[in-house]
């Protein structure tokens, strides 16, 4: 299957081929079907699939079609929001001219309401910012009848859950829901049966594994010598290089310390302001830093093809964020590599993690435990054994004596003085004692010094 295809507008056919898209990923393959024939989708793929064309393209189709219809696009971070609008205009071309607005965080509201007041029909924004203009009365809803819930697991971690109810209560009721995630925890169940109606379930790949082109390596360490590591990974490496902290501060201490020491690096986390945020990443983007420091802001959404590795300098703090944080590299097929260091506070979370991506996964402390079962029960083995040869050996001795103790049967002789004799008359005779004891037999013999037994010579 190609994008030529497709049952959809010439326009748009038009604005793909400009695009250069060509090969639909499977994600896209199985959703953009349905997507056009009007059906609620709840779909899942791993992180770098495509899923953001396997949207667009059905929502642009029926706002060409609908020239009254409206589409909302709601994402859980400012980046991913901006990365889903560039994909929207690099298809929204001149002959299609649909007007769009990007409602995020961190830039003037009152850019974003003169967008609104131009008849925008594709909105993409962020929760927050969704309600903000909602409650100023600035934004209309009453005629989307084509909604995204972009990585919809992300914004219920966040906490957006009374936000995209609150959304969802100015949408009318006849509308086509597309909800997309990179895995499925039980509360997107819950807001699927409330929200969506009859749902295709698309599924591609495994939902919770990173791709296989991924090349997944751990280095054990201690929290004092990461600093160290990181310098000798960062030589060691060639191209672009995203590195993953945990806090803000943490992001900063780091970005600092690597200046310092000579790097091309910048730093991206939630305090920066939007388009702060935005220079960092085209500089990133374009190669004027080599490194880039990063919280879990940037987990979600950042597709920047030319990044060849990401280093894990801390833990994230919820297991599902592993996957997308690795899903950085690898884009489109390509592949990369992905390293974790692991300091031994970290063994907890590492176990949610990996029994996350293999559920037959056993800990190392299990790993121990049985080991330890293991030896246990070799040395329960090995002292019941040694019981048991004590206790032959201790029967064999009681045995033994016992025999010796025992008194010696009667048998055969050939001495004349035994002859027609009983047992026990024997034993009276031998039990008699000799009549030389007490006396020394050969004190007083008389003998010859120098005495010789005579020999006898056979004839």
């Amino acid at each position: 299957m190609k994008f030529s295809d497709l049952q959809i507008e010439l326009k748009l056919k038009k604005s793909i081929e400009i695009a250069e898209f060509k090969i639909p990923t499977p994600i896209q393959i199985k959703s953009i079907p349905i997507g056009l024939a009007g059906r609620d989708i709840l779909g899942t793929a791993q992180t770098g699939t495509g899923k953001t064309l396997a949207f667009t393209i059905p929502m642009l189709n029926k706002l060409i079609k609908d020239k009254q219809a409206m589409a909302l696009i709601v994402c859980p971070t400012r980046e991913l929001a901006t990365q889903v609008m560039n994909t929207v205009l690099k298809l929204n071309v001149r002959e299609i001219g649909i007007g769009n607005a990007l409602l995020i965080g961190g830039e003037s509201i009152q850019k974003q309401v003169r967008k609104l007041n131009k008849r925008a029909r594709i909105i993409v924004g962020t929760p927050g910012r969704i309600n903000d203009h909602l409650e100023r009365n600035k934004l209309n809803l009453s005629k989307v009848n084509y909604l995204v819930l972009d990585e919809t697991d992300r914004m219920l971690d966040m906490g957006f859950t009374p936000q995209i109810e609150k959304i969802l209560k100015f949408i009318p009721k006849d509308h086509q829901t597309l909800l997309f995630s990179a895995t499925l925890p039980n509360n997107i169940y819950k807001i699927s049966k409330k929200y969506l109606n009859n749902p295709e379930r698309i599924s591609v790949g495994s939902i919770s594994t990173p791709v296989e082109k991924i090349k997944q390596d751990v280095v054990n360490i201690p929290q004092d010598k990461k600093y160290h590591e990181l310098i000798n990974q960062l030589i060691e490496r060639s191209g672009s290089i995203l590195v993953f902290v945990k806090t803000k501060h943490g992001a900063d201490k780091i970005t600092n310390r690597l200046k310092n020491d000579g790097h091309k690096v910048d730093r991206i986390h939630g305090n920066l302001r939007q388009s702060k945020r935005d220079r960092v990443i085209n500089g990133f983007r374009n190669g004027y830093s080599r490194i880039l420091i990063a919280t879990d802001v940037a987990a979600r959404g950042l597709d920047i093809p030319i990044i060849k590795h990401v280093i894990n300098y801390d833990l994230p703090q919820v297991p599902e964020d592993y996957i997308h944080r690795i899903g950085r590299t690898g884009r489109a097929g390509k592949g990369g590599s992905a390293l974790t260091f692991l300091t031994p506070n970290d063994h907890k979370i590492w176990n949610l993690i990996n029994k996350l991506i293999n559920p037959n996964y056993k800990s190392l402390h299990q790993q121990i435990k049985k080991k330890f079962k293991e030896i246990r029960k070799d040395k329960r083995l090995s002292k019941k054994k040694k019981k048991i040869k004590k206790k032959f050996f201790e029967n064999s001795k009681n045995k033994s004596r016992r025999f010796k103790e025992k008194k010696k049967p009667f048998g055969y002789t050939n001495n004349p003085k035994y002859f027609y004799k009983k047992s026990s008359e024997i034993d009276n005779e031998d039990n008699k004692g000799s009549s030389f004891k007490n006396k020394k037999k050969f004190k007083h013999r008389k003998r010859p010094k120098h005495f010789k037994f005579k020999r006898f010579k056979r004839k």
